[in-house]
């Protein structure tokens, strides 16, 4: 494989997962919890305390599959056979989230069956995520380079959340009322089971993985991997701006469907504007990966929260029930969604290349975990805080409330964002890896790597 840029069809071949892998993601931030609060009749409370156990629950797995995914390669390389092994663990658990059955072991539905299924799911949907973005890190090492690759992986990754929500409105649609047989959430569950093994499929069988010579194994204890975090000052930039990132579109995204519905009467809409900020987001990718061939990766990210923050502010001024006027206020604040995403995976790729200058040990996977890790608490966090919080003001998901009540609600849906985002660039503008660094890291790591392919060769 050489430096070249990436065929258009390899990349096209690689960031196809990314699709329905991102089908799964959105559910479980917009959709699932308040399908369980309400419609399973579980409760805010309780629900917003199990997704943030299950969030937790990355906590272990997922440096676990960091780890896993650089140690144990195949003969398909490092990360192809991990992508393959996620697969059947996430059709049978989208299969038992999604389509939850009205009794499980001669017992209604509970939150310790939700509890468990969510545990399972997350351990394949880490898998599956890690490996898949690993693999993209190490398809090209040069720095714009892989903001090309992450970005376009990101569109994919919009696009599947695009379809999943329009899968949903195509079926009631066409189909007669009453004859539909299958939930919004259902029909989510389905995009994904049968999306999900031939987007693998092709993905794992057109796209190689870039030769790397063999080194032997290196055993990261857990002490090892806290002096990582502790020591690596862009790593520990990065996994702040990442974790503020995830608070702020997790309580976004949780409070999406209430903010349509009961702030700008709305309700019937919701999934139409939801729509139309992740078809907005796609549109928009590719122009901030050119922002950030222009300013730097960490300063694209910076500008883009910016404008996120006051596209945030006008939301404030939606006239009730006025289609239009949410139409482009949610259309400008989607334009905005898929910049942080890709940018700090692109990021993170010259942390794990700068890590490994200095140590000699490549761990990629087990940077992209405490990457995607502390996303995933950033998530958690936002449904653990705000659905309490929202239940403490008083806030009625299936009643009327006052208008102090909305007034409250607007305050949060609009301000924890901004105070996280606000943070974020904060610890972001004067990130220290930039394209000239990059190129002198990866100078030597490339010098390096033909010596060991050269030795491997004459052995």
């Amino acid at each position: 494989m050489s430096d070249a840029p990436l065929k258009k069809s390899s990349l096209l071949a690689y960031v196809l997962p990314g699709a329905p892998i991102a089908a799964l993601g959105l559910p479980i931030v917009v959709y699932l919890p308040p399908f369980y609060a309400q419609d399973m009749g579980l409760g805010l409370g309780l629900v917003g305390t199990i997704f943030m156990i299950a969030r937790f629950w990355d906590v272990i797995t997922d440096p676990l599959m960091g780890v896993l995914s650089d140690r144990f390669p195949s003969r398909w390389g490092r990360r192809r056979h991990w992508i393959v092994l996620a697969v059947p663990i996430l059709i049978a658990c989208v299969y038992m989230v999604f389509m939850p059955p009205e009794t499980f072991l001669g017992s209604p539905i509970s939150g310790g069956y939700l509890l468990f299924w969510m545990l399972l799911l997350y351990i394949g949907y880490t898998l599956i995520t890690i490996s898949h973005l690993s693999w993209g890190a190490e398809l090209h090492p040069d720095y714009h380079e892989r903001s090309r690759i992450q970005g376009w992986r990101e569109v994919a990754v919009v696009a599947g959340m695009v379809a999943a929500l329009a899968l949903p409105a195509l079926i009631d649609r066409v189909a007669a009322d009453g004859e539909a047989g299958m939930s919004r959430v259902a029909a989510m569950g389905w995009f994904i089971i049968l999306a999900m093994p031939p987007a693998v499929l092709i993905a794992v069988s057109c796209v190689s993985e870039r030769p790397q010579p063999k080194r032997p194994a290196t055993k990261i204890p857990l002490g090892q991997t806290l002096r990582i975090i502790v020591t690596n000052k862009p790593l520990q930039k990065l996994v702040s701006a990442d974790l503020l990132a995830g608070l702020a579109t997790g309580a976004t995204g949780s409070l999406f469907i209430f903010f349509v519905s009961h702030v700008i009467g709305l309700g019937h809409l919701a999934s139409a504007l939801l729509l139309l900020y992740f078809i907005t987001g796609c549109v928009a990718a590719p122009i901030w990966i050119k922002i950030s061939y222009r300013v730097g990766k960490h300063r694209a990210l910076a500008i883009a929260t910016m404008c996120r923050m006051v596209f945030a502010i006008m939301i404030l001024f939606a006239p009730t029930g006025n289609m239009l006027a949410a139409a482009i206020l949610f259309a400008l604040f989607g334009s905005t969604y898929a910049a942080a995403p890709f940018l700090l995976r692109s990021i993170i790729a010259d942390v794990a290349d700068h890590d490994e200058a200095q140590s000699g040990v490549q761990r990629t996977g087990l940077y992209y975990s405490l990457l995607t890790l502390t996303n995933k608490i950033g998530h958690a966090l936002a449904v653990g805080i705000t659905y309490p919080l929202i239940e403490w003001i008083g806030f009625e998901a299936t009643g009327m409330n006052s208008k102090e009540t909305l007034n409250a609600f607007t305050a949060i849906f609009i301000g924890f964002p901004i105070i996280c985002e606000i943070v974020l660039i904060a610890a972001i503008w004067n990130f220290p890896i930039d394209a000239a660094s990059q190129a002198q890291t990866r100078m030597i790591l490339e010098q390096r790597r033909q010596a060991a392919l050269s030795e491997g060769t004459a052995d």
